[in-house]
């Protein structure tokens, strides 16, 4: 391979790099229509010379990688607070980037072996396989749909708000088409197909005014009184409780502390996910002359806590969402379903425990995963609100995560202190945003290390507790919307893209050969 090669492929890797500047928390959009842009008109051009399909997987691979290697380099952070796991630093920074790459490696694969002779239609092939190998990417094994394109309009949410209807999936096809769009003005067969461009950025102001059409309606809606007020904590105490023999009873301390309980206010309080070293669901009884002490009939709990369950005498872990009541009594329980790899359970745990591999958390070993994502409930007289409990990770799925919409809110919990101050924490809150404008519903965040916050229907983060600090918010009255389009219909509204995006490929072919 010669010096030019070399340093063509390098150009590659860094447009992927520079690529993820477009996402959170820099959110250059702007990015994305230059690096899109570049790198399909130089794989249509390439193909013009050769169609080594060897060759064109390596540039969707290198892209990928740069791309991946950039915004997802904090998960080697959660490798640095156990020693028995930093060997794995290196691998897994370059591993992990690696594995997730030959998704974009196949799309550019598939590419060159579908390409039309035309260039819009060649457009649409590369943003459909593009589109459907980031939903494969989000769906194969357990699954990883992080910093899928899409999220680089994370702050437009006015165009934001089309994803009501088509959901994250469907939307990310669309800005993968919009992003590549302008090398159409390179690349044109003829005038006719720079009407392509201009039609897309016409459905951009489209998706605008739909918008704030649907701002305008929401604001018009009157509130809603909780009664109970939901107070969510945001802490930051030290993943040391997991490795050192820090004791429970201060950590509850400083949870309450930072609660502020008022004897006299209505109150459920949403600490986050798994905060309590050392005991499990029912062990927090032993605790409960500290919580008596603090909280009253008026105050619920909803905690992130282990739970441990024993079946034909083996010993199953859950990590869990428990209600409680002043007096400790477990109202209601949610087991988290989609776990972590790695980190909550170790994939092909058999093969991969015999050569020394463990689970991260959970004293190395996996937990177990839930049956189903229940709607947990908590009532009191008159008063009654329907949860939709999401621990963590879970959040970051787009239509998967409810069969009706029979909830009232959705609360996430999550301990975020495993990547440190990067930016892992702050694109992990992003997603909560999509999925309350997916959802139509309120979005309540816990976290310990992480971003504790609101999100209202639109997508706006109402309030906040900033990242580094401690604190809670408070949500007592809410605006209710009618049931999406996506929440009815999920991810067969993006099967209908597809079929859409087919028969636009099929009709443009079609034009150009008459």
């Amino acid at each position: 391979m010669n010096k030019k090669k070399y340093i063509e492929l390098i150009l590659i890797i860094i447009l992927g790099m520079v690529t993820s500047l477009s996402l959170p928390p820099f959110n250059y959009l702007f990015i994305s229509f230059l690096t899109f842009s570049i790198f399909f008109t130089f794989l249509v051009k390439k193909s013009y010379h050769h169609r080594n399909i060897k060759l064109f997987f390596l540039y969707g691979w290198l892209f990928g990688f740069g791309y991946f290697v950039t915004n997802l380099y904090w998960i080697s952070i959660s490798l640095t607070y156990d020693p028995n796991f930093k060997f794995l630093i290196p691998l897994t920074f370059f591993l992990i980037p690696s594995f997730l790459s030959i998704f974009y490696g196949v799309v550019t694969f598939f590419f060159i072996l579908l390409k039309p002779k035309k260039i819009v239609s060649s457009l649409l092939v590369f943003s459909l396989i593009f589109g459907i190998l980031e939903f494969v990417r989000a769906s194969i094994l357990t699954g990883f749909p992080w910093n899928l394109i899409a999220y680089s309009f994370s702050n437009q949410l006015e165009i934001l708000s089309i994803t009501s209807i088509f959901g994250t999936y469907g939307f990310n096809l669309f800005c993968i088409t919009l992003f590549t769009s302008p090398s159409i003005f390179f690349l044109k067969d003829n005038r006719k197909d720079l009407g392509i461009c201009f039609i897309l950025f016409f459905m951009i102001g489209i998706f605008y005014l739909y918008g704030s059409s649907y701002k305008d309606r929401f604001y018009n809606t009157e509130k809603k009184d909780y009664v109970f007020k939901i107070r969510a904590i945001g802490s930051n105490i030290s993943l040391d409780r997991f490795y050192t023999n820090i004791e429970t009873t201060s950590v509850i301390e400083d949870l309450i502390e930072i609660s502020n309980p008022k004897s006299d206010e209505k109150t459920i309080f949403v600490w986050p996910e798994g905060i309590l070293p050392n005991i499990s669901q029912k062990e927090l009884i032993g605790y409960s002359s500290l919580f008596n002490k603090n909280f009253n009939e008026n105050h619920f709990l909803l905690i992130g806590i282990n739970n441990q369950s024993i079946q034909d005498g083996l010993k199953y872990y859950f990590n869990s969402i428990s209600i409680y009541n002043n007096e400790l009594d477990l109202l209601d329980s949610y087991n988290k379903i989609n776990l972590v790899p790695f980190g909550e359970f170790l994939p092909f745990e058999y093969i991969l425990s015999k050569v020394g591999l463990k689970s991260l958390t959970n004293n190395y070993q996996s937990f177990s995963s839930g049956k189903e994502r229940n709607i947990i409930e908590i009532k009191q007289n008159k008063f009654s609100v329907k949860i939709l409990p999401l621990i963590c990770y879970e959040i970051i799925y787009s239509g998967k995560l409810f069969n009706n919409t029979n909830f009232d809110l959705i609360i996430n919990i999550s301990e975020d202190g495993w990547f440190g101050k990067s930016i892992g924490p702050k694109q992990h809150f992003v997603h909560s945003i999509f999925r309350a404008i997916e959802s139509g519903k309120y979005v309540i965040r816990s976290a310990n290390n992480g971003i504790a916050g609101i999100v209202n229907p639109l997508g706006v983060v109402e309030q906040s507790i900033e990242f580094g600090k401690s604190g809670y918010v408070d949500f007592k009255e809410g605006r209710k919307i009618q049931p999406t389009i996506f929440s009815r219909y999920g991810n067969n509204i993006f099967g209908f893209l597809i079929l859409l995006y087919i028969f636009l490929i099929f009709s443009f072919n079609k034009i150009k050969n008459e």
